[in-house]
């Protein structure tokens, strides 16, 4: 597969809703779609616990209820999947689904974001390192780490907190990944700022691009995704090659829209060996710097 010289990505400020019904959200996932596509972009980026919203089409008995709602949601997965697989063939992009719970054979729940790709092939990544609220929910950590082989690139995704964690990005960077999804679900603009900056960091540490997806907007009748802050980017090293900022395109704050850019995937993987800076290879300078590349896992996504 050769190499893929640019990138044209979109990413959601997802607002969440109160739909009456699941056919009042797949039509609202559909709009969603077909508008992220609409911009010429070859993948979508949902945040992170977007799947929560259809717990609001299941009655009052589950949206107010956490325990509910986990199970609610989870049981609906696969049928999210598939819903999601139909709308990436028929408008021909990748999309990361918005991430939920979801139910592992011996009863735990853990966070899974799936990538489905334009011929209908999937491959999910779960939340590596769980954050306090997640704890209390019952929400368990994943072990595995993938990296998504695609024909667009090399894919990683760092679910939320897990962008704030290095040596997670770092060994997926590794393993070959170019582009970083990172879909997050943050109550206040401080979380908000943290996913920023880690997401901002990774990219500068491994001359990447990172792409976050923020929920935004209230939805006082979910106990999980009541409050939600935050703002869409594509990040990048600041390079004068690339971007002088680091920020090749930023969302206006809590505003439901798709955030559009283009990488120049070409130009990032030149500042490796002729950048300003050469983190990526010098990375191995720092004191107990150690590979990582056999921790991930490599998944061919056709």
């Amino acid at each position: 597969m050769s190499l893929r010289t640019t990138l044209k990505a979109a990413s959601a400020q997802y607002p969440i809703g109160q739909p009456a019904n699941l056919d009042e959200w797949r039509h609202k996932i559909a709009g969603w779609v077909a508008n992220g596509a609409a911009t010429g972009a070859e993948i979508l980026v949902f945040p992170e616990y977007a799947a929560i919203e259809q717990a609001a089409a299941l009655g009052e008995h589950v949206y107010s209820d956490l325990a509910a709602t986990l199970h609610a949601v989870a049981e609906l997965e696969q049928s999210r999947i598939d819903f999601h697989r139909e709308l990436a063939m028929r408008h021909n992009v990748f999309i990361l689904v918005g991430s939920g719970p979801s139910r592992k054979p011996d009863g735990r729940y853990v966070n899974a974001a799936p990538l489905v790709t334009p011929k209908g092939n999937v491959g999910v990544q779960e939340k590596l390192i769980m954050t306090p609220f997640e704890v209390d929910w019952g929400i368990t950590a994943s072990s595995d780490a993938r990296v998504f082989d695609t024909e667009i690139g090399r894919i990683g995704i760092n679910i939320c907190y897990d962008s704030e964690f290095p040596l997670l990005a770092r060994a997926m960077v590794e393993a070959g990944a170019e582009i970083l999804l990172v879909p997050s679900c943050t109550e206040r603009v401080s979380g908000y700022h943290r996913v920023r900056t880690g997401s901002r960091a990774r990219a500068l540490e491994n001359q990447i691009a990172a792409i976050v997806s923020p929920t935004v907007g209230e939805a006082p009748w979910s106990p999980a995704v009541d409050f939600n802050s935050g703002s869409a980017g594509i990040y990048v090293p600041a390079e004068q090659t690339v971007s002088d900022t680091g920020v090749l395109v930023q969302g206006t704050m809590n505003a439901p829209e798709w955030v559009v850019g283009e990488i120049d995937l070409a130009r990032l993987r030149h500042l490796r060996t002729s950048g300003e800076m050469r983190n990526y290879s010098d990375w191995s300078n720092q004191a107990g710097a150690a590979s990582l590349s056999d921790r991930v896992e490599v998944i061919a996504l056709a």
